[in-house]
């Protein structure tokens, strides 16, 4: 009975795709008063958020067997798995929606490098003053995450082989080998070469103590387990992810909402199960696996994406325009910037945070600042 109260999210899950795919053609926002369609919405909303939290547990147990790197490795890859999958299931069986992987990439970058990065400063801050990190593991991070976010995000609005934000062929080609290629390299250092720089470092260990051990209330069983556990509340996200979309969709122009806005609450129903754990980390003075976290989110999203979605594209024959415009240009510029002067030093305050947390501000109200 334990064991079925510890998987619920599971379970509720798989009913809810067994009702989805028999009830299918009647749920449809079209055969439905708006006042069932946002009941509808809010429901699949909910039942996928509490899969999340389901895969960021048994992740988070996997990284507690596992220890640093791995574990928030094995975290970051399935959170933006989640996300990949999201974009890729509604590309295949959705309408065309060729700025989707970009609003939804743009997304998660400013909620992680802003919103977390920003949350996470502030409330170690407060508690503990100083934080420390390895500096060398934040460098790298960034320096694999600065060049794939320009080219990827950036040059496509200026190339000139491709109208507005799309890519010619060769672009496309070459931005799926060198996101594979440097996030494959990136990986071996992490996990293989260089492991040591991605954990906390001696100086800031001093008030961790058993709160390295903390298993957040869940019980940890074994490595076998939690991998089959993991996969399959993941697999129910994904079924359901079209009909998210649906109703996101139908919700948002009936409320005559910005379309941006759907990028960021597919972004946020991702994201906010992992930045939790970012947080928590924090709180505990765990610095390095907030940072880990954070950072490998921001470069996972692209490092993943990009050679997802430009492939589905290329054998559906479908436009991807990944080149944002001019005011989303600057704003990831700044924030870019930003994180570099934010991890110059091995040692983080309250002041960086809250200016992390101005530019998730500016990100939001642009979302909202359409045309009058």
């Amino acid at each position: 009975m334990a064991l079925v109260r510890s998987e619920a999210a599971t379970i509720v899950g798989y009913l809810t795709l067994i009702c989805v795919v028999l009830l299918g053609d009647f749920l449809t926002p079209a055969s439905a008063v708006w006042q069932t369609s946002a009941g509808l919405l809010v429901g699949l909303f909910f039942v996928m958020f509490w899969l999340a939290f389901a895969v960021v547990r048994h992740a988070e147990s996997l990284a507690t067997l596992l220890g640093e790197p791995y574990g928030t490795l094995i975290l970051t890859l399935s959170v933006i798995g989640i996300e990949v999958a999201l974009i890729s299931s509604i590309m295949i069986t959705g309408s065309n929606k060729p700025t989707l992987a970009r609003e939804t990439m743009f997304s998660v970058v400013m909620i992680v490098l802003n919103g977390l990065v920003g949350l996470t400063l502030v409330i170690g801050g407060m508690r503990h003053r100083f934080q420390h990190y390895n500096l060398q593991g934040a460098n790298a991070y960034l320096a694999v995450l600065i060049p794939l976010a320009a080219l990827s995000l950036i040059l496509p609005r200026f190339s000139t082989s491709a109208p507005g934000g799309e890519l010619s062929q060769l672009h496309a080609a070459f931005l799926i080998g060198m996101s594979v290629i440097l996030y494959g390299v990136f990986l071996g250092v992490q996990t293989i070469t260089h492991s040591d720089i991605f954990r906390q470092p001696v100086a800031g260990m001093a008030d961790v103590g058993e709160a390295s051990h903390d298993h957040h209330g869940f019980t940890v069983r074994t490595v076998p387990y939690h991998c089959i556990a993991l996969l399959l509340a993941m697999l129910p996200i994904v079924l359901l992810s079209k009909n998210l979309a649906i109703y996101v969709d139908y919700g948002i122009e009936k409320l005559g909402a910005p379309l941006a806005l759907g990028g960021f609450l597919i972004a946020a129903l991702v994201l906010t199960p992992e930045g939790l754990s970012a947080v928590q980390a924090a709180q505990k003075n765990q610095l390095q696996r907030a940072v880990n976290i954070c950072l490998g989110s921001a470069l996972a999203t692209i490092g993943m994406t990009v050679p997802a979605v430009l492939t589905i594209s290329w054998v559906m024959n479908e436009p991807v325009e990944l080149g944002l415009n001019s005011s989303d240009i600057v704003l990831l510029s700044v924030t870019l910037v930003v994180s570099l002067v934010t991890f110059v030093s091995a040692r983080t305050n309250i002041l960086l945070g809250a200016v992390h947390l101005a530019l998730f501000a500016a990100y939001v109200m642009l979302i909202f600042d359409t045309p009058t």
